[in-house]
């Protein structure tokens, strides 16, 4: 692990985002909460934020963080096109990247584990930070993706 021990201890803000591609079919579904195993979007926002919780016990040197605030949330840019965005918020000294990027993955993967009985061909795609503020580095926000 990296030495964090002489840095102060600041805000820390990081925004993470997966998207799943899936038939219009497996949207309806999901849309009118028809699942068998009953409620996906609920399902995965809790295992993405679990998820963060766990991140130092699931990324090898990874800092254990109070994590003050973790969001999991979902918008549909196009059809066919679940975007899910996790959030995480600490002080402390060291940033909430990989927690924020955990909650997003493992919301994804709880979201397919919802779905796989309808579409095995579900796609995770596209897993990333979005933005970060905080720390010696300050604000960063990824470019935006070509049209």
């Amino acid at each position: 692990m990296v030495d964090v021990g002489a840095k102060p201890a600041s805000e820390r803000f990081a925004r993470a985002r997966a998207t799943l591609r899936m038939s219009p079919e497996t949207e309806d579904a999901l849309r009118a909460a028809t699942l068998a195993k009953g409620d996906a979007m609920t399902v995965a926002q809790i295992a993405g934020v679990m998820a963060a919780k766990q991140t130092a016990n699931l990324i090898p040197l990874a800092h254990p963080l109070p994590l003050s605030h973790v969001e999991v949330t979902f918008a549909w840019p196009e059809r066919g096109l679940l975007q899910i965005d996790a959030v995480a918020r600490t002080t402390a000294q060291t940033g909430v990247e990989m927690e924020a990027m955990t909650a997003a993955a493992v919301a994804s993967l709880a979201m397919y584990d919802m779905l796989k009985s309808i579409e095995k061909g579900i796609a995770i795609e596209n897993l990333r930070l979005v933005e970060k503020r905080g720390g010696k580095s300050g604000v960063w926000r990824a470019p935006e993706p070509a049209a």
